[in-house]
């Protein structure tokens, strides 16, 4: 199993989309794909999957605080999506209750045992890939997560408040050893160049440099009521979800 962190500096970055789209393509490749919705203040990729909040009546809570094996708490998606795939996406996802949000800015949890769950999970599930949509921003979970990932996929915007944290995340990332990190610009403007948007990037980080997606209009109006790529399979920005989703997989078993 290939561990997958989607992480950004900032929230608004579009990072629960591109992690939705991106199991979706490995979905539709015959995997079988598990995703974490790890932002756990602000959880909502559930949406995203065609799940809503009162169906939600499991989740990573209940393994963190309530002793609950995590395998017991995944949800299979797959046959709530608007077209058959080959594979399987099992999603746990996070409470949706004010009261344990509420929680979870108190007391915050044992980051020890989500990742020794997540270890566990892809045994139990017998999953190809996991993808971890963390919570913006560094704190000790998404560390912890980020240590046990084989890949890092940092979402960002072409601003300058993106451009200084995402250094900062790349620079963590660095020291905590995790094996390969990778850029997707996400949000761009039409007027911005994309291979100088690239370039700038590249060599600002010192990582390879995935996409530079454009703002989508198309996306925006579907207003996260489902998976782009699986309702818009041939948009250009479902092939950029295809190539991304090469990207973060190559050389999997090699992982």
């Amino acid at each position: 199993m290939i561990i997958v962190s989607v992480h950004s500096f900032r929230g608004g970055t579009g990072k629960s989309n591109t992690t939705a789209n991106l199991a979706a393509v490995l979905a539709d490749r015959g995997m079988r794909v598990g995703v974490i919705d790890a932002d756990i203040q602000s959880p909502g990729i559930h949406v995203i999957l065609g799940l809503d909040a009162e169906q939600v009546t499991a989740s990573l809570n209940d393994f963190l605080w309530g002793g609950r094996d995590l395998a017991d708490v995944a949800r299979d998606v797959t046959d709530l999506q608007p077209r058959p795939l080959s594979g399987r996406m099992l999603l746990i996802p996070s409470s949706m209750e004010p009261g344990q949000i509420a929680r979870v800015l108190r007391e915050g949890y044992d980051a020890t045992r989500f990742t020794q769950g997540i270890k566990q999970l892809g045994k139990e599930l017998r999953l190809d890939a996991l993808l971890v949509d963390t919570h913006p921003g560094l704190n000790e979970e998404t560390l912890l997560s980020l240590v046990i990932s084989h890949r890092l996929l940092v979402i960002m915007r072409p601003d300058r408040q993106d451009y200084e944290g995402t250094g900062v995340t790349v620079r963590v990332a660095q020291e905590l050893g995790v094996p390969k990190i990778m850029l997707v610009v996400n949000k761009t403007p039409e007027t911005f160049d994309a291979n100088v948007v690239t370039e700038r990037v590249r060599s600002a980080y010192g990582c390879e440099v995935l996409a530079v997606i454009r703002h989508s209009d198309d996306l925006m109006e579907l207003s996260s009521e489902g998976v782009f790529y699986l309702r818009y399979p041939d948009h250009p920005l479902s092939e950029s979800y295809r190539q991304i989703a090469s990207a973060v997989t190559a050389g999997a078993n090699e992982s």
